[in-house]
């Protein structure tokens, strides 16, 4: 059988509303396509609640199924600047439509072979889907990284500390100054653990979810090291007070830079964690087709 020329290529889930049906308008995504919306078939009782927030629909567009098939994806992953374009695009089509309401993105390259297949599966998980973006619902997600300074920075301030030693005696103000680094460095990474209680005790203030991201490293860390990369839930109307209280958390702290970014659409929160899997010695792994 011959496999068919496009694929179904699923951005998000959303609301089906008049006001995301008139933003979807005009919105290309992934190789410059067309996007569009796509429902499950409904009862007629249920069809005619257009407005209701249990009805949901994927944020589609078809793509080249010779550029997304299996094979072909495995070997584009690889290339930095090809999946940069399709993570902008992905990226683009979600921060439109969260614009015009919640939107549940879903992870790159999720595709169906056809459209009657991504109806199936969005019909198969519309109950978990519309009680997410009930969740996200006047939500957005906000990140906070936590660092300490450089090592050199450290270095610096115990060099400050150790400028005046006895220079008649080199070991000894060697031994000084290497002391200095260490208690720097210490009380450093003590401040750091006071600003994460401070953060901890906002979660419960502010009263929102809370994905722990790994810490960054190398490149995208900087000089500085990461030591919290958290994404958090806010409601729309407390994200003034919420990133305030976050921008004072570390100012009586030396050596800890708290770094906000946001709001974004709940990438971290889009979907609950899926429940772990026994290995099994037959399986062969899914392709990312449907």
């Amino acid at each position: 059988m011959n496999a068919p020329a496009s694929l179904t290529y699923v951005y998000a889930v959303v609301p089906d509303t008049g006001r995301v049906r008139t933003a979807v308008e005009d919105v290309r995504g992934v190789s410059d396509r067309a996007v569009s919306l796509l429902v499950a078939e409904q009862p007629a009782e249920a069809a005619e609640a257009a407005e209701s927030p249990h009805r949901v629909a994927f944020v589609i567009s078809r793509v080249a199924a010779d550029e997304f098939d299996e094979r072909t994806l495995k070997a584009r992953f690889e290339d930095m600047e090809w999946l940069e374009d399709i993570a902008r695009a992905h990226h683009e089509v979600v921060q439109t439509l969260s614009r015009a309401g919640t939107v549940l993105p879903l992870r790159l390259a999720t595709l169906y072979q056809d459209e009657r297949r991504a109806r199936e599966a969005l019909a198969a998980q519309h109950a978990l889907f519309a009680e997410r973006i009930a969740l996200l619902r006047d939500r957005s997600e906000w990140g906070v990284k936590l660092y300490i300074g450089s090592q050199e920075a450290s270095e610096d301030r115990a060099a400050d500390r150790t400028r005046d030693a006895d220079t008649r005696s080199p070991g000894k103000a060697y031994l000084r100054h290497r002391r200095a680094q260490h208690h720097a460095r210490e009380d450093h990474y003590r401040n750091a653990q006071e600003a994460a209680q401070r953060i901890d005790a906002l979660v419960s203030r502010f009263g929102t979810h809370r994905v722990r991201h790994p810490a960054q490293r190398g490149a995208l860390a900087g000089p500085e090291e990461n030591v919290l990369n958290d994404a958090y839930l806010v409601s729309d109307d407390l994200a003034g007070d919420f990133r305030t209280a976050l921008a004072a958390v570390a100012g009586d702290l030396d050596g800890v830079r708290v770094e906000v970014t946001g709001p974004w659409a709940p990438y971290s929160f889009a979907m609950p964690p899926p429940p772990p899997e026994p290995p099994r010695e037959d399986s062969t792994g899914d392709g990312p087709v449907r």
